[in-house]
């Protein structure tokens, strides 16, 4: 059967988009742009995977490397979802001013433990570390035994995120 330059390059284009996806999870995969054009990118991310999965180093997608590549990513798309870090470091303090996914989490676990918990009043969720937030850490920070203060340091985040996980876990 005839085969297009234009199905040619949307084969290759899935495959590109299978490898990028992988090497989100394995970085002994090279990450790679998907264009349709079977590039030296492209030669050096199949050529990454088949040395990782055992297959003949080639560079080229034989039938073998194609069907492995599915499966890997099948694997992926079907396994634990993952953990995701938020907080950025253990010395990192949030505080009154500060925007941003990660006081957007904070919020959201707040308010999450305020529909669980009825000793935690209901706030906001804008990514802004407002007053509302504020009052909410402290009650927090009280309720789990720390010292006051209106930040979010590495320790209230971790109480958060456990009792988060906690609530997760047994309350559902």
């Amino acid at each position: 059967m005839a085969y297009s330059k234009q199905q040619r390059r949307q084969h290759i284009a899935e495959l590109q988009k299978y490898l990028y996806s992988i090497s989100l999870f394995d970085e002994s995969i090279p990450q790679i742009m998907t264009d349709g054009n079977y590039n030296n990118e492209t030669i050096q991310a199949v050529r990454a995977f088949q040395n990782k999965y055992g297959l003949p180093v080639t560079g080229n997608t034989d039938n073998d490397t194609w069907k492995k590549i599915v499966n890997v990513y099948k694997e992926h798309l079907n396994s634990d979802p993952s953990l995701l870090i938020v907080f950025p470091s253990r010395k990192h303090i949030v505080k009154e001013g500060d925007t941003g996914s990660v006081v957007y989490m904070i919020q959201a676990i707040l308010d999450e433990i305020s529909r669980k918990y009825n000793n935690f009043q209901s706030i906001s969720v804008n990514g802004k570390y407002n007053n509302e937030t504020i009052n909410a850490v402290r009650v927090f920070r009280m309720r789990m035994g720390l010292p006051m203060s209106d930040n979010v340091d590495s320790v209230t985040w971790n109480l958060l995120a456990g009792l988060y996980e906690h609530m997760n876990r047994i309350l559902k």
